[in-house]
């Protein structure tokens, strides 16, 4: 009994120690998104690839696309909603967008490997999701207020990735001819208050698995907004919200797609193509 009950402990211990806590509670995540009424920024996604895939010369016939609004997108294919695991067949899409709730994830890589096996041989992913930028002052100030005010901090804000960052885990997810841009939307609002109704009625309010579960003291919010006021207002009293968005592209691997060379098989050296004299590295350039 005793040995049966230590291994039992030790069991829960190795899966407690191999499972990261949840970064992200659902219910509440699903609560903000039902009283949304604010959009515009997942229509500026909706554009945006719209004209991505514009410039690609081939049609898609087999869509998914991952979203927490799917009226946006009932003109481009199957709207599948973002949970942890994807209502995706595997090998049925030729084309797979995640639309602006990949920061939600609570397994982003496991999220874009579930794209990638979704995907027939040649297929395209999309992906759109909040980039390390996004909301920088706001954040900013909160957390001034906060420590000001009450010598501490609170979860309030989601860790989101870098562009960098994130092209790697294309990578890692299997992905070829992998590339992550970005582009960024400045919104103007009359003041901090204003700009934290209108997350809210994002459906982007605090959903953090490990928030703190009472109202943001009035003294901090009032705080934070006379820093962001001092901080980011315009001429015009107005203030700068900044919301970076990254764009991930890859490929489900295919024979047909273009690969590098191999290293040394070159068949003309490079001073030949540039029409210059090669010459050997001297002491004198290393020393330089």
């Amino acid at each position: 009994m005793e040995h049966g009950l230590h291994s039992h402990l030790h069991a829960a211990i190795f899966h407690a120690m191999q499972t990261p806590p949840l970064l992200t509670d659902r219910k509440a995540l699903a609560l903000h998104r039902a009283r949304a009424t604010e959009t515009f920024l997942h229509e500026e996604v909706v554009a945006e690839a719209e004209e991505r895939l514009a410039e690609i010369n081939r049609a898609f016939t087999q869509a998914a696309i991952i979203t927490p609004f799917p009226h946006l997108w009932e003109h481009c294919g199957r709207s599948v909603a973002d949970e942890d695991i994807l209502a995706l067949i595997p090998g049925g899409q030729d084309l797979v967008i995640h639309a602006l709730c990949l920061h939600w994830a609570n397994d982003p890589v496991g999220q874009l490997v579930q794209c990638r096996h979704a995907l027939r041989p040649d297929g395209l992913f999309l992906g759109f999701l909040y980039g390390g930028q996004t909301l920088h002052e706001l954040r900013a100030c909160l957390g001034q207020a906060e420590a000001e005010v009450t010598g501490g901090l609170s979860p309030r804000v989601l860790p989101m990735g870098e562009i960098r960052d994130l092209g790697a885990l294309l990578q890692r997810a299997g992905f070829a001819l992998p590339v992550a841009d970005s582009f960024t939307k400045t919104v103007r609002y009359r003041d901090a208050l204003h700009l934290m109704r209108d997350l809210r009625a994002m459906g982007e309010g605090n959903a953090l698995a490990q928030r703190v579960r009472h109202p943001t003291r009035r003294d901090v919010i009032l705080r934070a907004a006379a820093l962001y006021q001092s901080q980011y207002a315009d001429h015009d009293g107005h203030i700068r919200a900044t919301f970076d968005i990254i764009c991930l592209t890859g490929w489900a691997p295919d024979d047909s797609q273009q690969k590098p060379l191999r290293p040394g098989s070159a068949a003309i050296r490079l001073a030949e193509a540039l029409s210059t004299q090669e010459r050997p590295l001297t002491q004198e350039d290393g020393d330089g």
